[in-house]
């Protein structure tokens, strides 16, 4: 194949999946700066669903899924499919043929900037889907594009072998080279908001960082109080 299709590339270890996958997008999402996060448009087909990952790129032409079958061959169990729709709604990227295909194939998840259908269907498999919508129109399988190259999926860049996390929440991808110094910083926070929920029910409600806020804001007035 030509320069097109990238049959292979560094993923982001297992290992590092395996200690990062219990771990919410949103922990993510805060200790990479609130950067990462695609766009709310990418929701799960049902609210339990949840994956995480290495990211396996496509992008497609809107309404066109021939890219999508080639990453289906090439890609590897555990993998994510991440597929650059450009957001298009007008037909259907993959079904539920497809889908059991990545499931049979051990396929962690799929993230669609563009349509789904068969969601009922896909919804009583339990296989993570995140779609940007759905649509009952077929795609066609006609038109190049690429495979296992940097996408542009909800707003935010993925390149292949990122991390790509997701759960009712959202998604949130995470450069591969940035988790393993990131781990330690989600698991602090998830340490840090659990003592600060269980602070808030033992009748512990006042916000402390507030009013500096207000201050720095130009809300409050130096040594004014709310």
């Amino acid at each position: 194949m030509n320069q097109h299709v990238v049959r292979d590339f560094p993923r982001i270890p297992a290992d590092i999946v395996q200690q990062a996958a219990d771990i919410q997008p949103a922990i993510f999402a805060d200790v990479a700066g609130r950067r990462g996060a695609l766009h709310g448009r990418i929701q799960a087909l049902r609210p339990t669903m949840k994956f995480a990952g290495p990211a396996f790129t496509v992008e497609v032409r809107p309404g066109d899924n021939l890219m999508i079958h080639v990453a289906l061959m090439l890609a590897k169990p555990g993998d994510v499919i991440v597929v650059d729709g450009k957001g298009d709604l007008s037909a259907a990227l993959m079904g539920a043929i497809m889908i059991n295909v990545c499931r049979e194939r051990g396929f962690a998840g799929v993230v669609l900037d563009g349509a789904a259908r068969d969601t009922l269907e896909i919804a009583e498999m339990e296989f993570p889907v995140f779609a940007a919508g759905s649509n009952p129109n077929g795609p066609t399988k006609n038109v190049p594009g690429r495979v296992g190259h940097p996408v542009s999926v909800g707003g935010v860049t993925v390149r292949p072998g990122d991390f790509i996390c997701g759960d009712a929440d959202g998604v949130v991808a995470i450069a591969r080279e940035e988790m393993e110094t990131l781990l330690p910083a989600a698991r602090k926070k998830e340490t840090d908001e659990a003592a600060r929920i269980a602070a808030i029910r033992n009748g512990d409600t006042t916000a402390k960082w507030l009013d500096r806020a207000l201050r720095t804001a130009g809300i409050l007035a130096e040594g004014e109080m709310l």
